[in-house]
């Protein structure tokens, strides 16, 4: 019996017997493999003869164990082979056994083939105490990025028999190479954005807490501009986020060879994308694969033009935005996967996009700005922490204006104001996530503030949701500034990211 491993964001360790016995040559696999488990019979049998094995003879039963859980995929054509091989070549050890943990998809001719998500399957090995792990060379990079676990590439079947058995040394797994340079990151700074200071803030105070974000203005007035250089102002991945975000593209798929990802995800679907699209569903190598929320984590999700959406599409937004994660139920299985991103949308602020604009007059109808408008919803505008207006530019603005601060100046400042945000909320607790107890404990009013804060609630008609974020942002103001203390004037700037509430491209009260 040999471990093996199928996978998601967390790896499920199955069992793979192998029992032969009399009667007409054949091969069943039991334990409800899909049709890619049932197929690696054809694989396994010509891997098996062109490495210079011997096939048993016979009949031969493949057992999957748990036999309730359903094996999906070909990671598990490696452990199947190098199980029914050992019948012939050599009854692997015990011990081997209980501590060795397989997997690989092979080719015809014995070669060993990638696999996605072998990441997640080291951490799982290592927290079920298996001590080696037996992987195709491409993915021993991506394996070795565990301590604990011994990491054995591999590139054919032939070896893996030897390295099981005592007779074959493993390759040592890739050097890590170097990150790859992307020549559009340096064409990318906030240097580049004139004039729209409000925006150029709220993007800072957005990156600062990790605070949702709605940009509301007419055509070309750089709301795009704006969002897609909100990574260059992102603080660098953390080791511990590093290795979700790669675990994911790992669930996703998508091959990892360079080691863990460096940089933070900025995904932006077009607003033809389905639900299933943005909240994931069936597909990928576990079954069940995770959508933009999740491929976002810890990084931003871009949303250009939100009302063109469809509205289905958007609802399914709030609980990954409430939450933090997705459950994602099918009829095979449920998956759960994390979906902590950043989100930023766009709109215009009615079908013309001309509505409150100085230089242009609106074609629109309050009928036509009422439909428009109506295609997201108030529950999900309350989950936005920040509303703000990208109005349109003058000439001077555009042409005269000198460039304002860098990404890495802005970068700075948000740096230090996650770092307070650490040594107050504990690690990877930016204020946006900040629980109950903390906010009441460190957004505390004086009786000037809570007068402006009743006002405000009463004035806009806000939510209890609404109150609780605005005091969140506010806490990130003070953390730029620098302040302990939640002053007036940072709760009056947090509100006002709030007065858009009423209706997009209103003017604020």
């Amino acid at each position: 019996m040999l471990s093996a491993a199928l996978f998601g964001i967390e790896a499920a360790i199955v069992q793979v017997e192998v029992h032969a016995s009399g009667g007409l040559p054949a091969v069943s696999t039991v334990g409800l493999p899909d049709s890619a488990v049932r197929e690696s019979r054809e694989r396994v049998r010509s891997a098996i003869l062109n490495s210079g094995l011997v096939y048993p003879k016979g009949r031969i039963t493949v057992n999957l164990a748990p036999a309730d859980m359903r094996k999906i995929g070909s990671s598990l054509d490696l452990p199947m082979a190098a199980a029914i091989a050992a019948i012939e070549a050599g009854v692997v050890a015990r011990p081997v056994q209980e501590d060795t943990l397989l997997l690989g998809e092979l080719s015809l001719d014995g070669n060993v083939r990638p696999v996605a998500g072998v990441l997640s399957v080291a951490l799982e090995a290592r927290a079920r105490g298996i001590k080696r792990l037996l992987v195709p060379l491409a993915n021993g990079q991506e394996a070795a990025l565990v301590d604990g676990i011994d990491v054995r590439p591999v590139t054919t079947l032939a070896q893996a028999i030897g390295v099981l058995n005592g007779t074959s040394q493993a390759l040592a797994p890739p050097a890590a190479p170097e990150p790859a340079h992307d020549p559009a990151d340096d064409a990318l700074d906030m240097a580049d954005v004139k004039g729209q200071q409000e925006g150029r803030r709220a993007l800072e105070i957005a990156a600062a807490g990790g605070h949702n974000l709605l940009l509301i203005g007419p055509p070309g007035t750089g709301k795009t501009l704006l969002a897609r250089r909100l990574p260059t102002i992102l603080p660098p991945l953390t080791i511990e986020e590093a290795m979700d975000v790669t675990r994911i593209r790992g669930a996703a798929g998508e091959a990892v060879r360079s080691g863990l990802v460096s940089r933070r995800p900025f995904r932006s679907p077009h607003h033809t994308a389905t639900h299933i699209a943005l909240i994931g569903g069936r597909g990928g190598p576990a079954g069940v694969r995770p959508g933009e929320v999740s491929m976002a984590h810890h990084g931003v999700l871009f949303l250009d033009e939100l009302p063109e959406f469809q509205r289905n599409a958007l609802e399914v937004l709030r609980q990954p935005l409430e939450e933090g994660a997705v459950t994602i139920a099918r009829a095979s299985r449920t998956a759960r996967f994390p979906s902590e991103f950043l989100l930023v949308a766009s709109m215009n602020p009615c079908p013309c996009g001309y509505r409150g604009s100085r230089t242009r007059d609106c074609t629109c109808t309050p009928p036509m700005v009422a439909r428009y408008l109506g295609r997201i919803s108030g529950p999900l505008l309350d989950r936005i922490d920040m509303h703000v207006e990208v109005p349109a530019l003058g000439y001077r603005q555009m042409a005269l204006e000198e460039p304002g601060e860098t990404s890495r100046q802005i970068l700075a400042r948000v740096v230090a104001a996650r770092g307070r945000q650490r040594a107050r909320n504990g690690s990877g607790v930016a204020n946006a996530r900040m629980p109950g107890a903390s906010l009441r404990m460190h957004c505390a009013l004086d009786r000037h503030g809570r007068e402006m804060m009743e006002r405000s609630v009463t004035r806009l008609g806000l939510s209890v949701r609404s109150h609780d974020r605005i005091l969140r942002v506010a806490r990130t103001i003070a953390d730029l500034a620098g302040s302990q203390q939640l002053l007036r004037d940072h709760l009056a700037e947090a509100i006002q990211y709030r007065a858009m509430d009423r209706a997009p491209g209103a003017s604020t009260p």
